[in-house]
């Protein structure tokens, strides 16, 4: 109870807010700065935005983008959980999404059993593609960054190798792509006005579950932690450092994997030339602005959405299409120093305090140092002297 008490406690509470609204204070006046330097009125930027983006459908295309940019940010934290840095998320959720397009335009089955099958099998693919990583970290030492680097690049290639008209793909005007997914075995969608949400946001959802329970309420996810703190340590009390690298590699690939789902389920309904690519790397600054949190990774995703959709508008008012980008960057850098700036405020208030009861702990009653030795051997010898009187009494 006292440990629940002290978790949301006043200064607790304040601790938490006073990151975000740095960050937030810091960016609004950083990005101000550069809209007027640009000549233009950083307000009216401003108050474009939040009325364009209040507006039902803006609101409808931000969760719709958010659901890919979430579930890349997922895939990258549990790689930054374990101090892995898996930056080749958009060649997972690629060449996952490729071949999950490819088996689900071939296949037959009832609706629900072909969705089953397709998601099973993005997900299978990207792990394998991001196991190859750790494998050849944990065998031959090899950079996760370097590997997943060269591994995008190679997806990238092999996609392009078979998306062909005479391999696995059908062409489409001037476009190639693979057999367009049944009807049947398209994910749903939740009706709004005026346009529909995909409903692969259940699968963000269950993600977001799956990645608060297992990495913040289970031994696994106490192990993998342990080991992105000190990897020494950690083998010390008997966890594998090789299992889990090789293990968390696989799981954000098999997140990874889910990525491309929004779009190939919700809204192409195949894989061709016109498939969206960078979001793995969107993720990775979605991933840093919510902390690696579930819950501020979607609200970062969200935010990342409202930005993209904004910045549309503001090109229309006049305003440079870059001021969007550079909002963004300032943003993310906001966030991480803010957080750093606090935490380092906060580990000196901690260290003060604690040096503080311990002196104090030390003045009171007996004399430190040398006299609190004597003084106690005085009162030792004085006990002692009253138990032989009161025996010979």
């Amino acid at each position: 109870m006292s440990r629940l008490k002290d978790k949301f406690s006043a200064q607790a509470v304040l601790q938490a807010l006073a990151a975000p609204a740095l960050a937030l204070l810091t960016a609004f006046v950083l990005s101000s700065a550069v809209i007027a330097a640009t000549g233009k009125d950083p307000f009216h930027a401003f108050y474009v935005m939040i009325d364009f983006g209040s507006k039902s459908d803006s609101q409808v295309w931000i969760i719709n983008k958010a659901i890919p940019y979430y579930l890349s940010a997922a895939a990258v934290a549990i790689g930054f959980r374990m101090n892995l840095f898996n930056i080749g998320v958009d060649g997972q959720y690629r060449v996952a999404a490729f071949f999950a397009a490819v088996v689900g335009g071939a296949l037959a089955l009832p609706g629900v059993l072909q969705i089953g099958v397709i998601i099973v099998v993005a997900m299978a693919v990207g792990a394998l593609w991001a196991g190859i990583a750790g494998v050849l970290k944990t065998t031959r030492g090899v950079s996760e960054v370097i590997t997943t680097i060269m591994l995008n690049s190679i997806a990238g290639s092999l996609i392009g190798y078979f998306l062909s008209e005479d391999k696995l793909a059908v062409k489409d005007g001037n476009l190639f792509h693979t057999p367009t997914i049944p009807e049947a075995a398209r994910f749903f969608l939740i009706p709004t006005s005026p346009d529909p949400i995909y409903g692969t946001v259940v699968i963000a959802a269950v993600i977001g579950l799956a990645y608060w329970f297992v990495l913040g309420r289970t031994r696994f996810g106490f192990d993998l932690r342990a080991v992105g703190r000190s990897e020494s340590a950690a083998s010390a009390s008997g966890v594998s450092v090789r299992r889990m690298v090789v293990t968390s590699m696989v799981l954000s690939g098999a997140v990874a994997g889910l990525v491309g789902m929004p779009t190939l389920l919700n809204k192409s309904f195949s894989y061709g030339t016109d498939f969206p690519t960078g979001v793995g790397f969107t993720g990775i600054a979605i991933a840093l602005l919510g902390r690696n949190h579930p819950i501020g990774m979607a609200l970062a995703a969200l935010l990342w959405g409202f930005l993209e959709r904004t910045g549309i508008q503001l090109e229309f008012e006049g305003y440079a299409q870059e001021i969007v980008g550079v909002m963004q960057g300032i943003i993310v850098l906001c966030v991480v120093i803010a957080y750093e700036i606090v935490r380092r405020t906060v580990l000196r208030r901690q260290q003060s305090a604690v040096g503080a009861e311990l002196s104090a702990q030390g003045t009171p009653g007996a004399p430190a140092g040398p006299d609190a030795a004597e003084a106690q051997d005085g009162k030792s010898a004085q006990s002692t002297q009253s138990k032989k009187a009161g025996t010979t009494a």
